[in-house]
């Protein structure tokens, strides 16, 4: 719908017939649907195959490859037509086998795109909390249509643009739009009427992807998908490239070297080879075409091109994985640096615990009761009507939609006035009866109460202070007649030293300071059994004192109560903080928790040491950063933990080296969140902002899974290392081959077209399977990579080196000696020399699937996936052997010769396996 700013919301609501009380019902979400459509931005236009092709086609080596082989074809065009010796075959085959290539890229760079989106899909499953049909519900993003009545938060992301209904406090960061980093203060009640008021001057609209950064919000959905003000944009950036992580841009500079030092080696190779038609037969052209393209086979078979691209495959490929074990990876980079993770600040709530919060104990007009206990109407009326939350039943229990913790003051309140299962107590409610377990309570002699919906309902909200971790307390002011009464909850201390009179055996008295003294004392009980407790306090004012800003109304309170809320440790964190100290990854806890629970947490999970240090943010707020960083290590848990805390926190620990991850789930977690190296989310508790701000979401908002994520990360680094070990070996070994025999003068042993093919078969399907190798357990026994590490260690380079080194002076001696075969055929010579190579390459496979001095037969069959695709470029490279001699010049070899070959190729593993033994007894 165009200009709703210039509209007030009941005309909106009016013009799509929908109810503020309602919502859409079923018949109306269809119809809405079809005239407007789902709410989502309509995908880009997929690239055709051709255009793909011509794209790959543009890579530098395959173009002049492609030149060199038009040359070829045209002389021997003119060759044939001169009645002179003609060769095609070769020719064209190169021709093929460049496409071959090619298509082969295309398709894993399609497979690759297919994971990414698959993963976007998951990372798009935003919900969203929705009135429809009386009910509030969650619907995921895409399912909301134009007329659903959307409830915005503190840390939601807009999923569409709308109207507002109401706006308490709500401010908007809309910078992705206008530009403007201040936050826009909204304003329901506005109506513009000027057709060409700019976007940030709509101050009575929600645009989509904007966030809530303050205050609460009601809207009526008025665009979807392509149609808002993002979807606009997002059609201008459809065609934008994505940027390549750290790691592809140094395997890129890695490749030029190797291109540059190809390119000389192959030069002097082509200028020996012009050297030797001079001082022979002369130069002919035919002649001179081949030696070009030899050269230039050369340089495409010595430089790792395909690693780049590898390594995106592998990273999407992964990435999928990850997101099975709940993890969903939202940047390349993040696979990158979840591995160097040395120390991870942990938030408490959700990452460590069940996040399941349940009311336990309540203390109300002097004494420690149950919930079913409560009789103080104004805790009651705070449980409900202070709050954001909602409960919705399922499967006869209920299903939290909102702030866990508020979730669980309304399952309290359910309890105050019915001791029946929620499903029975639901269907009393709709029935508008009571039953005679406990609904004949009363509420400060007002009323009877069913439900807390009903308490919401007929109550008038006239302002509401939003929760924050600076403020650590929530408030909601109703308005009674002429007078106000003020609800408020949060931090026990906090709301405690508001308060100058407290409600006790249904009296109001003065809150002496042995009375809290007491109150402080039963809260730390609760607070030493690792319990979060939060204070409730209310007031009355006047209706000139609430007009009168100057008057602060969260002051001189009636404290009404506490109440203790247990959140158990998840059972599986207990071993995955062992395995991650194992890992060296030190764990602090920076929580916004008292310091008596957060030492609770702390000990029940055994990382507090002799020497570990539990402090509270403010504590640290006037050390420098030098003190800081002297104390650092020790310290463990950092209570009443804010913002600026975690950030501070990040920026020391980075200074001293580590690689820093940070979990956080509400919008005052953003700026942590992006400052350090990984940045990790609640997915099911966390606040959109906080998403946006990460690198990975914890679909499970367990701590276990950051664990898991670390796993994953060193295999995957292990697996770049794996495949790019193993690259790198087949090109030296090819190249330096080529090299020394035209150097000393032997026969080329391999025809461009050999090269091409080794190059096509080497770089592809086996060397993905490495970079798809299972995790090693061991993995969580070794120290974090350190940040500068490089990719090729001394290890990788010390193999290459050998191990090509090795199978170079076999190949080499197979050309001198010839033992196999007719050492006076000389296309059956070179035809066991190509087949060798290829064989040494297999087996050498198995070699780069272990790293120090671990055997490969340890782990042989965890990887099927990889012995499935070996024995296959087996199978092809035996039909090319044996049947492919009219294209790559080879000649069938006989069962006994493929036995000496495989005989004689696989002595690469027992060279691997004999170096390790040696590094054994070295070590030793």
């Amino acid at each position: 719908m165009n200009n709703s700013f210039k509209k007030s919301y009941e005309e909106i609501l009016s013009t799509l017939g929908v109810s503020k009380g309602t919502g859409l019902n079923n018949k109306q979400v269809e119809e809405s649907r079809k005239k407007y459509g789902y709410n989502e931005f309509t995908p880009p236009k997929k690239e055709s195959f051709f255009t793909r092709l011509l794209d790959n086609l543009k890579d530098p080596m395959i173009l002049i490859l492609l030149v060199a082989t038009f040359i070829s074809l045209s002389t021997n065009v003119y060759l044939h037509y001169s009645n002179q010796h003609s060769d095609f075959i070769e020719s064209i085959a190169i021709l093929l086998a460049v496409m071959l290539s090619t298509t082969i890229a295309m398709t894993m760079e399609g497979k690759s795109q297919k994971a990414f989106e698959t993963l976007n899909q998951i990372n798009d499953n935003i919900k969203v909390k929705v009135l429809r049909d009386r009910k509030i519900i969650y619907l995921l993003k895409r399912e909301l249509v134009v007329g659903d009545i959307v409830f915005l938060e503190t840390g939601d992301k807009a999923p569409a643009d709308g109207r507002l209904i109401e706006a308490f406090n709500l401010k908007i960061n809309e910078s992705m739009l206008t530009g403007e980093s201040d936050d826009v203060k909204k304003n329901a009640e506005l109506v513009l009427d000027d057709d060409k008021t700019p976007l940030g001057e709509r101050k009575n609209m929600v645009f989509g992807g904007t966030f809530v950064t303050e205050g609460k919000g009601t809207m009526i959905v008025t665009s979807v998908g392509d149609d808002t003000e993002m979807g606009r944009i997002a059609e201008g950036l459809k065609d934008s490239e994505e940027d390549e992580t750290p790691l592809q841009e140094k395997l890129g500079d890695l490749g030029k070297k190797i291109s540059l030092i190809g390119t000389f080696a192959a030069g002097i190779i082509f200028v020996i080879k012009i050297i030797k038609m001079m001082n022979g037969e002369g130069i002919t052209a035919p002649e001179v075409i081949n030696a070009f393209i030899v050269s230039i086979t050369l340089i495409v078979a010595a430089v790792p091109e395909g690693l780049p691209t590898m390594i995106s495959m592998t990273l999407s490929l992964n990435m999928q994985k990850m997101a099975k074990n709940n993890s969903l990876v939202k940047k390349l980079i993040a696979c990158e640096t979840v591995g160097s993770i040395n120390v991870i600040c942990s938030d408490k709530t959700g990452t460590l615990t069940e996040n399941k919060m349940t009311v336990v104990d309540i203390y109300s007009n002097g004494k420690l009761i149950k919930p079913d206990q409560l009789q103080s109407g104004h805790m009651i009326e705070n449980f409900a009507i202070n709050s954001t939350a909602n409960l919705q039943i399922k499967d006869e229990k209920h299903e939290f939609i909102g702030n866990a913790t508020e979730c669980s003051l309304l399952e309290a309140f359910t309890k105050t006035i019915c001791s029946l299962s929620p499903t029975k107590c639901i269907n009393y409610m709709k029935e508008g009866t009571l039953c005679e377990s406990k609904c004949s309570k009363y509420l400060n002699d007002k009323e009877v109460i069913s439900n807390y919906e009903d308490l919401r309902h007929n109550a008038e909200v006239a302002y509401q202070y939003a929760f924050s971790s600076d403020r650590k307390m929530m408030s909601t002011v109703i308005k009674n007649g002429e007078t106000f009464t003020v609800y408020t909850k949060g931090a026990s201390e906090k709301i405690l030293d508001l308060c100058t009179k407290v409600a006790i055996n249904g009296q109001i008295m003065n809150l002496t300071d042995e009375i809290k003294v007491e109150l402080v004392s039963e809260i730390e009980k609760l607070q030493s059994q690792a319990k979060r407790v939060l204070g409730f306090a209310h007031r009355e004012v006047a209706e000139m004192d609430w007009l009168n800003e100057q008057i602060k109304i969260e002051d001189e309170f009636i404290f009404d109560g506490f109440v203790g809320i247990a959140d158990p440790l998840r059972k599986e964190v207990y071993d995955a903080v062992r395995e991650s100290r194992a890992a060296g990854v030190d764990l602090k806890i920076l929580t916004g928790d008292n310091k008596v629970t957060a030492t609770a947490i702390a000990n029940e999970l055994e990382i507090l040491d002799a020497d570990a240090l539990v402090l509270e943010a403010h504590e640290i707020e006037d050390m420098s950063d030098e003190e800081l960083l002297n104390i650092i290590d020790r310290i463990k848990v950092i209570a009443r933990s804010k913002p600026m805390t975690k950030q501070r926190i990040v920026d020391v620990l980075k200074k001293k080296g580590d690689v820093v991850a940070v979990t956080g789930d509400g919008i005052n977690d953003a700026p942590a969140l992006k400052k350090a190296d990984c940045g990790i989310a609640m997915g099911i508790a966390g606040t959109e902002v906080s998403k946006e701000a990460a690198d990975i979401v914890l679909l499970d908002d367990s701590f276990s899974s950051i664990v898991t994520s670390i796993f994953w990360g060193r295999g995957i680094y292990e697996n770049f290392q794996r495949f790019i070990q193993f690259q790198l070996t087949v090109n030296v070994v090819a190249f330096l081959t080529a090299f020394l025999a035209e150097i000393f003068g032997f026969p080329m042993p391999f025809t461009a077209l050999e090269l091409l093919w080794v190059n096509i078969v080497m770089d592809g399907p086996p060397a993905l399977t490495l970079g798809l190798e299972p995790p090693r357990k061991h993995l969580m026994k070794k120290e974090p990579i350190k940040r500068d590490a490089s990719i090729v260690t001394k290890d990788m380079l010390s193999r290459i080196i050998l191990h090509g080194l090795f199978m170079v002076g076999m190949l080499i001696f197979l050309l001198v000696a010839r033992p196999f075969g007719d050492p006076s055929n000389e296309t059956q010579q070179l035809t066991i020399t190509f087949t060798t190579f290829v064989m040494f390459q297999i087996f050498n496979a198995f070699n780069s699937r272990e790293f120090g001095t671990d055997s490969v037969f340890k782990n042989l069959f965890h990887n099927k996936i990889m012995l499935v695709t070996i024995f296959a470029t087996f199978l092809i490279q035996v039909a090319v052997t044996q049947f492919g001699g009219s294209i790559f010049k080879t000649v069938p070899l006989d069962l006994v010769t493929w036995i000496r070959i495989v005989g004689f190729s696989s002595t690469i593993i027992i060279f691997g396996e004999l170096v390790k033994v040696v590094r054994k007894i070295i070590n030793k």
